[in-house]
């Protein structure tokens, strides 16, 4: 683990974060999601592992170049000289992002609203 890796907003949990889609995979699915990915900046050697490790339904996507990041101005932090995504959910329809959920405090997909954002009526 980093060095002051569970004193930093928004590091702790991406693994739990992770696991817990994995977990609730079936649900979101019902609920209507037809693609779910992560996103990271790690690199996709990294991404594959942790799938792997993980048993995650879904791929990780990895924006080694940060060219994603640059784009979305998506936020950051530094540790161990590292630069790493914070956590936060993103909903995205035909290409347009129709939802960000940020800051992300649980791991958990229920407890920071997105399965009550996708149990919402539209409109």
């Amino acid at each position: 683990m980093p060095t002051g890796w569970n004193g930093i907003p928004g590091a702790r949990g991406c693994t739990p974060q992770s696991c817990s889609f994995r977990d609730h995979f079936d649900e979101l699915r019902a609920l209507g999601v037809r693609h779910l990915y992560g996103l990271s900046t790690q690199d996709s050697d990294y991404q594959r592992e942790a799938v792997e490790r993980l048993h995650l339904p879904f791929a990780i996507l990895s924006d080694a170049d940060f060219s994603l990041q640059r784009a979305l101005r998506l936020p950051t932090f530094e540790v161990d000289g590292m630069v790493l995504l914070k956590r936060m959910a993103l909903v995205i329809d035909d290409g347009t992002i129709t939802k960000v959920f940020y800051p992300v405090f649980s791991a958990r997909p229920q407890r920071h609203g997105v399965v009550a954002w996708l149990r919402a009526p539209a409109g």
